[in-house]
């Protein structure tokens, strides 16, 4: 119990704040406008840690590098509090470590984008600004999978398989992370 409370709570406060960055980062990425409510609400959650890496990590094309490094240092700093929790801190890992963690969040906020996605297509009174972002944002991922899934009696059943693709690959990368963890023992 003293070591689950502690990591509910910072895969919480990571997941918030790591998610964040890694959404400005996809939103930029995908040239999202940022005037909009969730737009400025993810500005004034990430700019205390994002803005000050800009001057250190520039962009490249479009990727927002700051963004990026940003949510792996959030993820860096819940490992390390967690391994000095435990008291077994393993330095030589933790930037492995913390790049897996770094891709487990990215596929839990996919995972969740599309299950907003979804559940937004089943509401006809949704807010028309809200399901325009969604949509801008998880069509990237499920336009590829339309090419090769139907629709079954005019229901759309490509976000559930980019789920299923995404929850295997959560597997895979959930069982590098075991694998990388046990490297430092």
């Amino acid at each position: 119990m003293l070591y689950q409370i502690p990591s509910f709570l910072l895969d919480v406060i990571t997941g918030l704040l790591g998610g964040a960055c890694l959404l400005r980062l996809y939103m930029q990425y995908h040239r999202v406008p940022f005037g909009n409510p969730v737009g400025r609400f993810l500005f004034a959650l990430t700019d205390w840690i994002v803005m000050p890496l800009r001057r250190i990590v520039p962009a490249v094309r479009r990727w927002d590098l700051a963004s990026a490094v940003a949510a792996w240092l959030l993820v860096m700093m819940k490992y390390l509090l967690l391994m000095l929790l435990v008291g077994s801190l393993r330095p030589a890992i933790l930037p492995l470590l913390s790049l897996f963690g770094l891709l487990q969040l990215t596929v839990s906020g996919l995972t969740a984008l599309l299950v907003v996605y979804a559940v937004l297509s089943w509401v006809p009174g949704a807010s028309p600004l809200l399901k325009d972002l969604i949509d801008r944002l998880a069509d990237p991922l499920v336009r590829p999978l339309r090419r090769f899934i139907p629709l079954v009696g005019g229901v759309d059943l490509s976000p559930l398989a980019a789920i299923v693709l995404l929850q295997v690959g959560a597997i895979v990368i959930g069982n590098l992370l075991t694998g990388v963890y046990s490297l430092g023992r």
